[in-house]
């Protein structure tokens, strides 16, 4: 027959009080990356989309279009500028990702193209 413990009683709210303490730091841990993934995966769409946009641009199709191509794949609510520079297209991407606005850095991706039309010239 075994005896009770006299000293396990006295541990018993302990499991108590650090599950109190840590589960807090957990959940911030969670949602911290959480939002880091969202962060990331913006950007991966603001450079995408600055890529499509060049690739448009580069290939004459009209200002509406390249904007059309660009939104679709860019985050919701980016800005999007194209400009022309000589014969290189430049496709600027400026979105906030989602959450956190208050938080959030501003993510900036460009892609620069060289029209199609100037390709082979000068050579």
């Amino acid at each position: 027959m075994r005896t009770p413990d006299p000293g396990r009683g006295r541990d018993a709210g302990f499991v108590t009080a650090e599950s109190a303490m840590v589960l807090p730091v957990l959940v911030l841990f969670a949602m911290g990356l959480v939002w880091g993934l969202l962060v990331v995966a913006a950007q991966i769409r603001c450079v995408d989309a600055a890529r499509t946009g060049a690739r448009a641009a580069a290939r004459q199709d009209p200002p509406e279009a390249v904007l059309r191509v660009a939104r679709d794949t860019a985050p919701r609510g980016a800005r999007i500028t194209v400009t022309r520079e000589g014969d290189q297209v430049r496709v600027v991407v400026v979105a906030r990702p989602p959450l956190l606005h208050g938080l959030s850095p501003e993510l900036r991706e460009e892609a620069v193209a060289l029209a199609e039309e100037s390709v082979g010239y000068g050579s």
